[in-house]
């Protein structure tokens, strides 16, 4: 009986710690501070080891030196729970407002939802999250970017061409979004011989196209939902002798510079720096108390050999 009383009282010290964990101290508050020059932005960041998310950050830090506010920034190197803890510490830091670039939009969601609990603000950018309330969304449209893709694709190798498809990380919106809009032309009118999970990474993209390569011989074209696979893919590609068109999404500098050297077909281009930007000036308003949109869209370009 003292045995599972004293367990009891210790899960209940845990439970209680965990809830005083996520309360932040009276000046951490957001209403604490009046003017945006004192304000800080807490900017979580799915991994910096891709450039497209380097650039976003970028974006945020212009637009929020421009505005005399702080940014802190946490890289969550692609770990969900390492992201949930950035999040935590940055609520404890006392940030005004949430700035999340999420790894998962499902293990995102509860400290969303925290956030929400005590009154701090978050907007999502490139990616959303699956509950919890977020002021707005600032990405691409990146259903419509999937279709561009595929109609581009069709464009080049006609219909019912063997297509390979490299998926991004799984629980991402961005990987779910990309796919549902090239599925939804690729479906009908192209051959997807295999899609196969490269979590948006280069190496990985190399590695699991010279295992496709292997198993489909035949295949006439690729699509990478982002740049670092695609770019992962034709190193693969080159290797094989083969010759197939691979076709990426976001729009890097590496990825343009691919496409202007001719290695890669295309890339349906994405502005990351505007991104952080739009997320900022999103953030001085809602931190003003008036109100924005629940998604605000950066447009799409696709950017393609000539």
């Amino acid at each position: 009986m003292k045995k599972m009383m004293k367990m009891m009282t210790v899960c209940l010290l845990i439970l209680s710690l965990a809830a005083c964990s996520m309360e932040p101290p009276s000046w951490a508050k957001p209403g604490h501070h009046k003017e945006l020059k004192d304000m800080k932005i807490g900017l979580s960041v799915s991994t910096l080891d891709n450039p497209f998310f380097v650039s976003l950050k970028n974006g945020v830090l212009q637009e929020a030196k421009e505005k005399g506010m702080k940014v802190i920034t946490a890289d969550a190197q692609n770990d969900s729970a390492k992201q949930i803890n950035d999040i935590e510490d940055l609520i404890q830091q006392g940030v005004d407002i949430l700035l999340i670039n999420p790894v998962d939009s499902a293990a995102v969601s509860s400290t969303v939802e925290s956030a929400n609990h005590i009154g701090i603000p978050v907007i999502t950018l490139d990616r959303s999250a699956d509950k919890g309330k977020v002021e707005t969304l600032v990405a691409s449209d990146n259903v419509k970017g999937g279709k561009m893709a595929a109609n581009y694709i069709i464009s080049k190798v006609g219909e019912n061409a063997k297509v390979a498809e490299l998926q991004g990380t799984p629980g991402a919106s961005a990987s779910r979004e990309r796919g549902q809009g090239f599925d939804s032309i690729a479906d009908k009118e192209l051959n997807i011989v295999t899609k196969q999970t490269a979590n948006f990474d280069r190496t990985q993209g190399m590695n699991v196209m010279e295992n496709i390569l292997q198993g489909h011989k035949d295949i006439q074209a690729v699509f990478a939902q982002n740049d670092e696979m695609a770019l992962g893919a034709i190193q693969a590609i080159k290797s094989s002798g083969k010759n197939i068109i691979v076709v990426g999404f976001d729009g890097t500098d590496d990825g343009l510079k691919a496409v202007k050297q001719g290695q890669l077909s295309a890339t349906v281009a994405q502005q990351p720096v505007l991104i952080g930007k739009e997320a900022v000036q999103a953030a001085s308003k809602i931190l003003k108390g008036k109100k924005v949109k629940s998604r605000i869209a950066v447009p799409l370009k696709l950017v393609k050999e000539k």
